[in-house]
């Protein structure tokens, strides 16, 4: 039964409570977005007026041989301008990576009451939460997206506790690209003159998490927003993105870069990782990497997957710009805190930009 469009608390319950999500929404039949979906003018994206990020893709095995050098600083240079690449031959199977997108086709498509088990407020695991848009009770319109969020501690909690429909393959996207998380991370850090091993990594990437994201098709994509502005909290974000397209990041406006200021997209490559800068990098390197700000639009002619590898330091970590580094810059631009107050402070606020890092910002 099709909720009533213009009462939003009717909306909200049928969205979030029961379980159906915008997917339910969608599959009402609908003819128009409801309000609460409808974002305000400046965050609308226009698709005709962006271009696309033309930067062709970094070929990762090279990273083994004798172009080493030359493809670590194809990485640093950029995560210290857009906070964006696209990686190739990154040791992920290809058809690993298409059947991780089947499977969140067919998750979403599950009965509702099946995924509404894992609601935030109801899950059986603190690992698994099952949610629709952000933050929802704090935001001015909601994202059109669903998705269903899975923490990893070890492999048996995740066998025993992620869903059963996707965990098989979101653990198996997990362990095949742990060594390509490693390379970028050295590859990162070695520029800032830390060397990785196994008694520090964990600093860095301790907490990992997989989701799986769910766009429903729009019935005027112009007026809503798949997730909105952002930078990802993390360390790194490894993404796979369907052949769809609608990922838009924005050009810092303080690098040598044409288009800055500007919002570009990311065009799907048969193949290919997206890789993005999340803030830790930012706050280690003191400002040298970029954390990029990040979009997604949504689509009237397809629904759209995407399913992202977030990584991140452990809840009681501490974090604070590298002392090396700092040293040679003459000043710390960002505050020490630990990283369980930075994950409270993100998660709760609605998308806004790059606000997030205001969090550790030393004022001068």
């Amino acid at each position: 039964m099709a909720p009533s469009l213009d009462d939003e608390s009717s909306l909200f319950n049928f969205v979030v409570r029961d379980g159906n999500g915008v997917k339910g929404i969608v599959d009402s039949g609908i003819s128009k977005v409801p309000r609460p979906y409808i974002q305000p003018p400046a965050e609308q994206i226009n698709k005709k007026n962006a271009s696309k990020c033309e930067i062709p893709p970094i070929d990762l095995s090279k990273l083994d041989g004798p172009e080493h050098d030359e493809v670590a600083n194809q990485i640093v240079r950029a995560a210290e301008t857009l906070g964006f690449f696209q990686v190739v031959n990154h040791g992920v199977p290809i058809q690993l990576l298409d059947t991780l997108k089947q499977t969140a086709h067919n998750f979403f498509g599950l009965p509702a009451e099946r995924k509404a088990v894992y609601r935030k407020e109801v899950s059986p695991s603190p690992l698994v939460k099952y949610g629709t848009s952000f933050v929802p009770e704090k935001e001015k319109a909601l994202e059109w997206k669903d998705y269903i969020s899975m923490a990893y501690t070890n492999e048996n909690e995740a066998l025993q506790q992620w869903p059963m429909e996707c965990r098989d393959v979101a653990l198996q996207y997990l362990k095949t690209s742990h060594e390509m998380v490693k390379k970028l991370l050295d590859a990162l850090m070695a520029n800032l003159g830390v060397e990785l091993d196994d008694s520090n990594i964990d600093a860095f990437i301790g907490k990992k998490m997989v989701n799986m994201n769910f766009y429903p098709t729009c019935p005027n994509p112009e007026l809503t927003v798949g997730v909105g502005r952002h930078s990802d909290m993390g360390t790194l974000t490894i993404l796979l993105q369907d052949g769809i397209g609608g990922l838009y990041v924005k050009v810092p406006e303080d690098i040598d870069m044409e288009k800055k200021g500007e919002w570009v997209e990311i065009p799907p490559i048969p193949g290919a990782l997206v890789i993005n800068i999340g803030d830790m990098l930012q706050i280690w390197s003191n400002g040298r990497y970029k954390s990029a700000e990040h979009r997604v639009r949504t689509t009237s002619t397809k629904s759209r997957v995407s399913i992202p590898i977030f990584t991140s330091p452990q809840a009681t970590q501490k974090v604070a710009p590298l002392p090396q580094v700092v040293e040679k810059d003459g000043m710390a631009h960002y505050r020490e805190f630990l990283f369980s107050d930075y994950m409270n402070s993100f998660f709760g606020n609605a998308h806004d930009g790059k606000k997030s890092l205001d969090f550790a910002k030393v004022n001068f």
